[in-house]
C-alpha cells in the first residue's frame, strides 16, 4: 500500500520508498526523498519562480531515462505552472517548484531538476550566467578547474563574480549572478569569452561543440545561456551510477583540485557540506550582487 504523507498541509503519496535506485551504493528511494527534504531550504532558493525540465529515471539510472518539460500526468492542482511557449507547442507550461510540498512531489517522480537561466515573469531575461565546462577523456575535472579559474578572472575584469559547482557527472559549472537582461545578449557576451578562453588556452579549452576537437581538452559550453534551454539544478541528485549531487564548492577547492576523486560528492556527503558551508550559491539569489553584463 502506498504510504500517504502529509507535508506543510498536502496530502501526498509516496510509492516504493525501499526500491533500490542506485545499486552501486544500495540507495533507496526512501533515501532520495529523505536527501532532498534535508536539503530543500538551501535548494528552493534556486528552483522558485524557475520553469523546470524534469529528466525521469523512475528504474533508476540503469533503466529509462527521458527529458520532459510538461507538467506529467496526474500533476496535483496545487503544483503551480507556468507558461513557457514553444514554436511547436504555443500553449506550453512548465512545472514550479516553489515550496517543500512540490518538490517532495517531484522528486517522488525520481528527477534531475533543471532549470532556465530566467524567471517565469520575465521570460528570456537572464538573471544568471552559467558556463557549463564538459572535459572530454582523457581529460576531467582537474582540466575544468585550470579553465574555470582562467574564466573568474576574465569575468572579474568586466566587473562580474563567478560561483562553481560540480555538474554532479564529470565537469564543472560557473554561475554568474547578472542584472536582468536579454538571454540573447548574455548567451553572445558567453561565447565570446568561450572563444577568448579557446585563445588563451588553445591546447586546453574549445568552444565548438564538435566531438572531433573535444579529447582531451575542455569544452566551454555556452548554449546553456539561450532563452529555451536549462541546466541542472544546484544540489539535483544526477541520474549516474552512485547518487552524485550538483555540488556547490569552493574557489579554494577548485583551486586545490589534483584528481577527479576530490570533487566527487554523494548524497550522503552534503549534509555536512551545508552545515559547513552554508549555501555557498546564495549570492546567486541576491540582487545586490547582480551586475550588469559590460557595455558592448
Amino acid at each position: 500500500m502506498t504510504p500517504i504523507t502529509e507535508v506543510e498541509g498536502r496530502r501526498l503519496a509516496l510509492s516504493n520508498l525501499d526500491k533500490v535506485l542506485y545499486p552501486a551504493t544500495g540507495t533507496t528511494k526512501g533515501e532520495v526523498l529523505h536527501y532532498y527534504a534535508a536539503t530543500a531550504d538551501v535548494m528552493l532558493p534556486h528552483l522558485r519562480d524557475r520553469p523546470l525540465s524534469f529528466l525521469r529515471y523512475p528504474d533508476g539510472p540503469q533503466g529509462l531515462r527521458f527529458f520532459t518539460k510538461n507538467p506529467p500526468p496526474g500533476t496535483p492542482d496545487w503544483v503551480r505552472t507556468a507558461p513557457v511557449p514553444r514554436h511547436d507547442e504555443p500553449g506550453a507550461r512548465q512545472v514550479l517548484v516553489q515550496d517543500l510540498p512540490s518538490l517532495m512531489w517531484a522528486a517522488n517522480l525520481v528527477v534531475e531538476f533543471h532549470t532556465h537561466q530566467w524567471r517565469q515573469d520575465r521570460p528570456a531575461v537572464a538573471d544568471r550566467l552559467v558556463f557549463d565546462l564538459d572535459p572530454g577523456v582523457p581529460a576531467s575535472i582537474v582540466e575544468c578547474c585550470t579553465v574555470a579559474l582562467w574564466l573568474r578572472e576574465r569575468l572579474a575584469a568586466d566587473g562580474l563574480s563567478a560561483y562553481g559547482k560540480t555538474s554532479g557527472s564529470k565537469g564543472l559549472h560557473l554561475l554568474v549572478p547578472l542584472e536582468p537582461g536579454p538571454s540573447e545578449e548574455v548567451t553572445a557576451y558567453a561565447k565570446a569569452l568561450a572563444v577568448e578562453a579557446h585563445g588563451a588556452l588553445p591546447d586546453l579549452a574549445v568552444y565548438r561543440m564538435t566531438r572531433a576537437l573535444r579529447p582531451g581538452k575542455v569544452f566551454v559550453d555556452f548554449s546553456q545561456n539561450a532563452a529555451a534551454k536549462t541546466t541542472a539544478a544546484p544540489y539535483t541528485l544526477r541520474a549516474k551510477d552512485s547518487p552524485t549531487v550538483s555540488a556547490p564548492v569552493t574557489w579554494d577547492e577548485i583551486e586545490a583540485c589534483g584528481a577527479p576523486s576530490e570533487l566527487v560528492f554523494l548524497a550522503g556527503d552534503m549534509a555536512a557540506r551545508i552545515a559547513r558551508h552554508g549555501d555557498l550559491l546564495d549570492p546567486l539569489n541576491d540582487p545586490r550582487q547582480a551586475r550588469p553584463l559590460p557595455a558592448g
